[in-house]
């Protein structure tokens, strides 16, 4: 999802925090049987048939964000970092708790969302500074920018939905960047591309803590978030596990994870060893 949200703090009221979250759950009701497909699902919805049972993407999370720092996020696939980056981006509302945020916040979260597919490059750059609520004239003194990071100078009149994945990262990142907004979200689309515009990303981002902005990362490059952040929060199950130092919450999770891996071949090897003696 890329997306540009402006909160600020009421008058008189000042918060030493850019983001500030207390006890944030967010729930889902998801379906207690698998339907292969969609006609099935709105036969049984129709007939009252489908049951849901709750699920709890997020459980009491509290998170608070100073102003110019940079925070990780690491977990397991579903564990709950990128819902908590849509709460923080207004995208999704909690079911309990509070969330506030007092800045602009640039959001990159899900690839090619926010990029109209039928316009072209050039056209979408227009379309999204005018989004954000910028006028012509200032996209116009950018365009160059945009353009030259993106390194799409070839293709600003082709159609995007003739673009690659990694091309579509190039478009969002160069648009949501070039801006500078107080609190830069992004979330493993960096995973994409290759590995010199990945370089060149970081570079920016670098540029931007430099500036002030504040930076929300998820990624499964463990080494980006230990050279990016100062910060980090450990999510699983939609609990935090552990937040604080970077580094010392890298290495906790990195060593849960061998453990698991190594569980999970150990119990393979057993398993295999069990079929083989079955056979003789």
């Amino acid at each position: 999802m890329f997306g540009f949200v402006k909160e600020l703090p009421e008058k008189n009221q000042k918060s030493e925090y850019i983001v500030d979250l207390q006890n944030v759950t967010v729930r889902f009701n998801k379906a207690s049987e698998k339907i292969d497909n969609l006609k099935e699902y709105f036969v049984k919805l129709v007939r009252h048939e489908l049951m849901f049972q709750e699920f709890l993407a997020l459980q009491d999370i509290t998170l608070q964000i100073k102003p110019g720092e940079a925070w990780g996020f690491v977990g397991t696939n579903g564990a709950g970092k990128s819902t908590l980056l849509k709460v923080i981006s207004k995208i999704l509302k909690p079911y309990k708790g509070t969330v506030e945020v007092n800045g602009t916040i640039a959001s990159l979260i899900e690839l090619g969302a926010g990029i109209d597919p039928q316009l072209t490059a050039r056209e979408n750059i227009f379309l999204n500074g005018t989004i954000l609520g910028y006028s012509r004239e200032f996209i116009e003194s950018k365009f160059d920018d945009i353009v030259k990071f993106s390194e799409l100078e070839d293709f600003l009149d082709s159609p995007v939905k003739n673009f690659s994945s990694g091309m579509k990262t190039r478009l969002s990142f160069s648009i949501a960047t070039i801006m500078e907004p107080d609190i830069l979200i992004v979330d493993e689309i960096l995973a994409v591309g290759d590995a010199l515009f990945r370089k060149k990303c970081m570079e920016r981002m670098n540029k931007m803590l430099s500036h002030g902005t504040t930076l929300l990362l998820v990624s499964h490059n463990i080494s980006d978030i230990e050279k990016m952040c100062k910060k980090a929060m450990w999510i699983n199950r939609g609990k935090m596990v552990m937040s604080g130092d970077a580094k010392d919450v890298c290495t906790q999770y990195q060593e849960k994870i061998a453990k698991m891996k190594e569980k999970e071949r150990l119990e393979k090897e057993k398993k295999k060893a069990k079929e083989n003696s079955k056979k003789q």
